[in-house]
């Protein structure tokens, strides 16, 4: 597959992020997980390796490579502590993406240097208490007064809320008493009348941030509409789209490293003078997990490929996504009855794996919303099958 898909350029940043991530980020993984700790050390050097900017455009700081190379890398950082892994892909994906794509040449030179090396880390607050798989039913409004807008609402489930320097959120619009749509608008973190709740305490990406949000009478200048301001909701679905792409790396990525723990401690315990891996029953639960993997792989790289060609890829993306988050679940659960009581103790790192797997069956749209848009997409192109 790699013959396929990458360039000697994507196999030498898989070469230097999986070395990343095996010698720096994984002697960490644990801590962070007990702690509840942001890895602040990884995110420092993964700035000094180019890995926070992997797709944006030199100029601006950022590597110029594409959503394959950021696909690689987040894998990779997936197989061995997906916090880590989350907390590059919710900074890229969503806290950079909607300036990169969608922001005027002002907010690019404000926000993208910062962000794109690394140096500032970005999020994205779209989630409300009663807008999650239904955002259009955003709560938080924009009023217009003057040349400045007055904003109130809130946002939950905002990754890296607690240590961003940049905030992108979305927000209804109201200019005159009318409502005119939503939009997003981003901001630095230190705006006044925007303030945090201590950290989420979560089942796993324990060590990634999570935290709600608030807004209280917070005013922002009518330049911090990001991009086109009829177009908002356009683009953040399309943000969102990009964004299942990375989350279904990330899955590919958790899947692997439940996977190879099994795979490592089926060939050294032994039952009944072998290997258990010689029994039929773990050798089938192998087999079945290695075809999920790679199957998650083929449709992660070809969505992550249509997207760099510029090509339609709403269907991909949520196939990706959907089917990558799923295996992740299944694949850590085995992973767990390979280890059987020891699958079950934290010292052998599958419980983990397991625990991170589950938020990618909800985060970046739900299983059910995913397999809304694919069933949208196949009937909509219905005379292509």
């Amino acid at each position: 597959m790699e013959n396929l898909y990458f360039t000697e350029e994507h196999k030498m940043l898989r070469d230097m992020v999986r070395d990343f991530a095996r010698n720096e980020v994984k002697p960490l993984a644990q801590e962070l997980d007990e702690s509840g700790g942001f890895p602040h050390e990884s995110v420092e050097k993964m700035a000094e390796l180019g890995l926070m900017g992997i797709p944006w455009e030199e100029k601006y700081g950022g590597t110029g490579m594409d959503t394959l190379a950021l696909v690689i890398a987040i894998e990779e950082l997936g197989k061995v502590c997906p916090s880590t892994g989350a907390t590059m892909m919710a900074h890229t994906s969503l806290g950079t993406a909607p300036i990169a794509l969608f922001g005027t040449d002002e907010q690019k030179e404000k926000y993208l240097p910062g962000l794109a090396s690394g140096k500032k880390i970005g999020a994205f607050g779209l989630t409300e208490p009663n807008a999650g798989s239904d955002a259009g039913n955003t709560q938080t409004r924009a009023v217009l007064e003057g040349d400045e807008y007055i904003v109130n609402g809130e946002k939950a489930f905002c990754t890296n809320a607690g240590v961003a320097s940049v905030m992108i959120f979305t927000a209804v619009m109201v200019e005159e008493g009318e409502e005119k749509g939503i939009s997003a608008f981003v901001i630095d973190a230190d705006t006044e009348g925007m303030s945090v709740n201590p950290p989420e305490k979560k089942m796993g990406w324990c060590g990634s941030d999570t935290r709600s949000v608030f807004f209280k009478d917070m005013r922002v200048p009518i330049s911090a509409v990001l991009g086109n301001p009829s177009k908002g909701f356009t683009q953040f679905l399309k943000t969102l789209t990009g964004g299942r792409i990375t989350i279904g790396a990330l899955g590919l990525g958790t899947a692997q490293g439940g996977y190879l723990k099994a795979l490592e401690y089926s060939q050294e315990r032994e039952a009944f003078g072998k290997p258990i891996n010689a029994f039929q029953g773990i050798s089938f639960k192998l087999s079945d997990m290695a075809t999920q993997i790679e199957a998650a792989r083929h449709l992660v790289y070809y969505a992550a490929w249509k997207k760099d060609q510029g090509l339609p890829v709403i269907r991909e993306a949520a196939m990706a996504k959907l089917f990558s988050s799923e295996t992740a679940m299944k694949v850590t659960t085995e992973a767990i009855q390979v280890l059987g009581g020891f699958g079950y103790i934290k010292e052998y790192d599958v419980e983990r794996f397991f625990r991170d797997a589950k938020i990618l069956e909800i985060g970046e749209g739900t299983s059910e919303v995913q397999r809304i848009i694919i069933a949208r997409e196949i009937f909509k192109n219905i005379q292509n099958i």
